[in-house]
């Protein structure tokens, strides 16, 4: 009998990570952090509910921090197995992790010398770069599309998801004394409008779909007001004096970002002369774009010959900033300017310098062009949040024009995933609707419901069997 359990992203958008139990052995597909409000991100911390010494192997379907973040933690608890990936999510990995453990161990440096002047006790990291280099050690590059036997009796094939660049949806073919079962992961399902990467693949057959749900209570605005929406931005800041601010996730929206800001700039709607990409690991995360164009659609010819000279022959007056000193400088510039800046919901960062010292102005645009989980603070300022906020120590009022732009998701809206999912051929899967708070994934299962299709919303810690 082979058994699955739900053990994050589960009534929730973050912390993914599925236990799948079978006569070949003991997998985990993802591992990811818990983000949002300090009540969700305490789960980072809790004990894992198996034992990680006893997992046979880790399947990734991306390196977004939200499905691979808690993997060190795994490996300093006892897992010593591979961790199969693609072969983008290879070197994506090793980036994502080294900046979360740099994070992570300076921010419990800090929170330390304020328990050690308070005399409560001392926090533990979650893990430590050791931790992160033992994991990278582990880890095994997989083409997409190729078959691999990981176990006996267990195949895996990675297909393209189209949400960042090695994104995938995850199938699984699993053997059980002659009876085989297919178990499809959709990982995060991509935004067929993102303009670098392909479409998410198409499959037709599974017994089992775990289906992920963010934006399954709507629809994305349409693509061409969203642009027109964000040009329009761009020219109101540019003629009141002002900065823009957009807040990224380094890996996919950033490079998104890059594209439609070069693209406006090529029809002469861009009035700023200087964009700041103000984050090293989203300037290291554009180099590995600019590393495999071979991924990339080929829907824009003027782009796909111009991307593999970089970033900044694509998008003029591009300016990298790595160091702390130069994010300073760019503190210091009052108006005229844009910022791209991680983290993409504003709870760490270099953003958060960034809206402290222009939140307040008037004149300022903060453009959120990403999901934001409940408890950040980019979802206070989504949701239209009018009091001031602690940022960084200081209290800041919110003066500045706060843009929503839905069409630059990176995920599939509920229209989109409705699409996709509707490709599986009778007798349909035994669906499990993940990946979204609870809104979202209720809306989703009655859409699926009226199409005749029953879709269950699993709980933290249900075991299912097939």
């Amino acid at each position: 009998m082979t058994q699955l359990t739900f053990l994050g992203a589960t009534g929730q958008v973050t912390g993914s990570c599925y236990l799948l139990e079978s006569r070949a052995g003991r997998i985990l597909l993802d591992c990811g952090l818990f983000q949002g409000g300090k009540a969700t991100e305490e789960q980072n911390t809790a004990e894992f509910a198996f034992d990680p010494a006893n997992i046979d192997a880790v399947v990734l379907s991306h390196a977004h921090l939200d499905h691979c973040g808690r993997l060190p933690k795994l490996v300093k608890e006892g897992f010593n197995g591979p961790v199969y990936l693609t072969e983008a999510s290879y070197p994506l990995l090793e980036l994502m992790l080294k900046d979360a453990v740099h994070i992570q161990l300076r921010d419990t440096e800090w929170e330390n010398k304020r328990r050690e002047r308070a005399g409560k006790p001392l926090l533990e990291p979650l893990y430590e770069l050791e931790d992160v280099e033992a994991l990278l050690a582990l880890r095994v590059a997989v083409p997409y599309n190729d078959i691999l036997e990981i176990l006996d009796g267990l195949t895996v094939a990675f297909h393209e998801a189209g949400h960042i660049l090695g994104s995938s949806i995850v199938e699984l073919h699993i053997n059980d004394h002659g009876n085989t079962k297919t178990l499809v992961f959709s990982g995060d399902l991509g935004n067929p409008l993102s303009p670098l990467l392909r479409d998410p693949c198409i499959l037709t057959h599974a017994d089992v779909l775990l289906l992920e749900s963010t934006y399954g209570d709507r629809d994305h605005k349409a693509l061409a007001p969203t642009l027109d929406e964000l040009q329009a931005a761009l020219a109101e800041a540019a003629h009141s004096g002002g900065n823009v601010i957009i807040p990224a996730f380094s890996v996919g929206r950033t490079q998104d970002l890059i594209y439609w800001l070069g693209k406006i700039q090529r029809r002469g709607g861009l009035p700023q002369q200087q964009i700041y990409l103000d984050s090293p690991m989203a300037i290291r995360a554009s180099e590995i774009y600019a590393e495999h164009t071979d991924l990339f659609n080929i829907d824009d010819p003027e782009f796909t010959a111009i991307a593999p000279q970089g970033w900044q022959a694509w998008l003029h007056g591009l300016i990298y900033t790595q160091t702390a000193e130069e994010s300073m400088a760019v503190n210091r510039i009052t108006g005229g300017a844009i910022i791209i800046a991680g983290s993409g919901m504003c709870n760490g960062g270099r953003i958060r310098h960034h809206l402290k010292y222009n939140l307040w102005r008037h004149n300022a645009h903060i453009i959120i062009a990403g999901f934001q989980a409940e408890g950040t603070l980019g979802r206070m300022l989504v949701d239209g949040y009018k009091h001031s906020l602690k940022i960084l120590g200081a209290d800041v009022n919110i003066a500045a024009k706060i843009h929503t732009l839905g069409a630059l998701s990176a995920h599939a809206d509920q229209s989109q995933l409705l699409g996709w999912a509707s490709h599986f051929e009778n007798p349909k899967p035994r669906l499990y609707l993940i990946h979204g708070e609870k809104s979202a994934t209720l809306t989703l299962q009655t859409c699926f419901k009226r199409r005749g299709w029953d879709a269950n919303i699993p709980k933290v810690g249900e075991t299912i069997h097939f």
